[in-house]
């Protein structure tokens, strides 16, 4: 079958541009990764999250007098609503993180007020308090399922330091708190993933933020995409010990097992997120007093390397990382979406500034025109 327009496929919509966006630019083939025109690997050293979710929402870097108030919002929103923590109390205690955050988005916005408002300021609104919220949501879930009461975020604290806060019950110590603000900014954005594509799909629509934000944690949840993590810390805990990895890894190849933490569509190098990661693996296995994840770690990459030529993801070093500061190994994808759900924000507003719904085409591949032949006749 034919039709006048011509259509090409591409199987995954791979390097398919579907629009502008002042964003992030990935360049795949040498290796980098900016923010609004920022180098991603230089802010994961030098700022916070909270001015990277201005970079991304505002389009710079804010001065002293602009990030105050913006952080304000940030910690003044965090506190989950009640009738939201009395359904959680509710939920089966066996329930994936994902799940139940996927779950607790769609609750808040049945809890917040601006959830029918679809004005820019609005709209605003409700992305900062799904930035606040989703990761009391995220810490809030892992004690509930363990029979303790939700720690209440403290507005002192910073968004990097207040989930670690949340999650261990511990103030952090100054390098935890560095390489939370370091995680949540390399993981922030990243151009038109497969949860981001989603999210402004539904936007496309003028669905509603929380909507789009549920769609997306959706598609983050696959291990394709933010699941990897999980399952790369999962490798290393069964690998155990350094000595152990290239045996396992020669294994593991031989039964054609997927490797999680290595290969990128976009990326033909090194992931640019790799970098600062590893090195922050290493320093926390320092302070922490336990190299044994960072060794094996270490050892996994270059036996796969020498392998299959291929190099690490961000999923790779990340899982360490999020391990050493203590965050529970299903909860990293949770983790990832606090992140990304600045990004996913960002993408929103864009989408919406100049919204076209979006509609692609298949390239049909079943059989030409049929007759239909009568029932009673059909072989």
């Amino acid at each position: 079958m034919t039709e006048t327009k011509e259509v090409h496929a591409a199987k995954g919509l791979e390097d398919v541009v579907v629009g502008p966006s002042t964003i992030t630019f990935l360049d795949g083939l040498q290796g980098r990764m900016i923010y609004r025109g920022y180098s991603a690997v230089d802010l994961a050293t030098q700022v916070t999250f909270e001015e990277v979710a201005y970079l991304l929402w505002e389009g710079d870097l804010p001065n002293r007098e602009r990030l105050a108030p913006f952080a304000k919002a940030f910690a003044d929103a965090r506190a989950l609503p009640p009738a939201v923590l009395d359904l959680m109390a509710k939920f089966p205690k066996t329930a994936h993180p994902m799940d139940v955050l996927r779950t607790g988005v769609s609750l808040m916005a049945l809890t917040d007020p601006d959830v029918a408002v679809h004005t820019p300021e609005a709209v605003r609104r409700k992305a900062i308090r799904l930035v606040a919220r989703i990761a009391t949501l995220a810490a809030a879930w892992d004690r509930i399922r363990k029979g303790q009461a939700p720690i209440a975020p403290d507005p002192a604290l910073g968004h990097s330091a207040n989930f670690l806060y949340m999650v261990t019950g511990q103030k952090p110590d100054a390098v935890s708190v560095e390489a939370m603000d370091m995680y949540l900014t390399l993981l922030a954005d990243h151009d038109l993933n497969a949860s981001t594509f989603t999210a402004r799909v539904v936007t496309s629509t003028l669905s509603d933020i929380y909507s789009a934000v549920t769609a997306a944690i959706g598609a983050l949840k696959g291990p394709l995409h933010g699941g990897a993590n999980e399952k790369a810390m999962e490798m290393f805990l069964e690998i155990g010990d350094p000595a152990k990895a290239d045996a396992w890894i020669e294994k593991a190849i031989a039964e054609k097992r997927k490797i999680m933490g290595f290969g990128h569509r976009v990326y033909k190098v090194d992931d640019p997120r790799s970098t600062p990661l590893r090195a922050m693996s290493h320093r926390l296995s320092q302070v922490k007093g336990d190299m044994r994840w960072y060794n094996i770690s270490i050892k996994v990459a270059e036996a796969v390397h020498r392998a299959k030529n291929i190099y690490t993801n961000v999923d790779f070093y990340s899982a360490s990382v999020l391990y050493l500061l203590g965050v529970p190994i299903d909860l990293f994808t949770t983790v990832f979406a606090a992140s990304r759900v600045a990004g996913w924000c960002a993408h929103v507003f864009e989408q919406l500034a100049d919204n076209r719904l979006i509609r692609p085409r298949t390239e049909y591949a079943g059989p030409a025109l049929r007759s239909i032949v009568p029932l009673a006749q059909r072989p």
